[in-house]
């Protein structure tokens, strides 16, 4: 079995970052014969957030090599801070705004233009520094944007329409959306900063809790996380969350969790998404079979993380019947990200 050495994957992502601090991507539509080369914060952020997470494991020397990475990176962030000076972040640039930047169609129309969210602001918190005041500020703005706390939640399965979990989006003309992947690195920021509990958190836990309790993740990944949409990446994503802190409310999924990504590991052909499920089963204290890692570049191209679904804000059962479907969607793809997700896997399995 080939394996890769964890400095040269690292020397390798250092290898893409681009002279402004942000690692490219592209977002693609295969149906549509379409794709560009994509300005956004996510993946820069993403990225930098799982390096970060791995400096215990690294030596010194790399380690030096993380933190460059991650001075250059921040020095790109105030490109998508909100476009008020407030203290959340946009997918996108926002002065001025660049919503589907490189693009001739979608950019021109401020239909396309999407609010702030609580994904690349808490991968931004989590990268850099965040003052005591900025984070008691920015729970009492998640807050204000909650399910219930000026309209409900109508996309979502109805047992959990009363549920005052956060929102993924700050602005206020969006639908309430309720997002697993999203939800986890929100929960995570709170963690980290140890910031007070409150009845959205543990709402937003029991959403985390229930859709694998039921199984629903699985069955309708679109319906329980339609930003990454698949259960691979829900489970990575709530794998990170529970190996990261001690929290009781997701304890009871774990044996659960152990079981449901064996089944799709022993299922997954790409290499990247074989890596997805055993990061997950690594941190969830269980042992896999070691991936082949030669050439795994050659698995890149089909492997995406995050998507945009251009009718998933709709609330019409028309429109959104439509919206779980390839050809309504967007994929993003990032070469530096999926680097890091091997080299996470990389450090995690020894």
């Amino acid at each position: 079995m080939h394996r890769r050495s964890p400095d040269d994957i690292l020397h390798k992502i250092a290898r893409l970052q681009q002279p402004d601090g942000l690692f490219p991507s592209i977002r693609r539509n295969g149906g549509l014969a379409y794709e560009r080369v994509d300005t956004n914060v996510f993946f820069t952020a993403v990225t930098v957030f799982t390096l970060q997470q791995l400096k215990p494991m690294l030596p010194p020397d790399s380690c030096g090599v993380v933190d460059k990475i991650a001075q250059q990176a921040v020095g790109a962030y105030p490109l998508f801070r909100n476009k008020d000076g407030l203290d959340t972040y946009n997918f996108w640039p926002t002065s001025p705004s660049r919503h589907f930047p490189n693009g001739h169609l979608f950019g021109r129309f401020d239909h396309f233009r999407i609010p702030d969210d609580i994904d690349d602001t808490a991968m931004v918190y989590l990268t850099t520094q965040p003052t005591p005041e900025t984070l008691t500020w920015f729970k009492d703005k998640l807050a204000q944007h909650a399910n219930g706390a000026t309209i409900w939640i109508r996309n979502t399965y109805p047992e959990y329409v009363s549920l005052r979990a956060y929102s993924t989006w700050f602005g206020k003309t969006m639908p309430i959306d309720f997002d697993a992947c999203a939800l986890s690195n929100l929960l995570y920021c709170m963690y980290y900063y140890e910031l007070p509990r409150n009845q959205h958190d543990t709402d937003s836990l029991a959403y985390l809790r229930n859709i694998v309790q039921s199984g629903q993740y699985l069955r309708n990944p679109f319906g329980c996380a339609p930003h990454y949409a698949r259960p691979s990446l829900i489970a990575y994503h709530l794998s990170r969350l529970m190996a990261a802190f001690a929290i009781p409310e997701l304890e009871p999924i774990r044996t659960q969790l152990i079981t449901d990504a064996r089944q799709l590991l022993e299922r997954a052909t790409n290499r990247l998404e074989q890596i997805l499920l055993s990061t997950t089963l690594l941190r969830l204290g269980e042992r896999t079979p070691l991936i082949d890692l030669n050439e795994i570049e050659a698995d890149f191209a089909d492997f995406h993380f995050f998507i945009a679904g251009l009718l998933t804000a709709y609330e019409t059962p028309l429109l959104r019947r439509w919206a779980h479907h390839p050809i309504t969607q967007m994929r993003w793809y990032c070469d530096a990200h999926c680097w890091a997700l091997v080299l996470e896997y990389s450090v995690l399995y020894v």
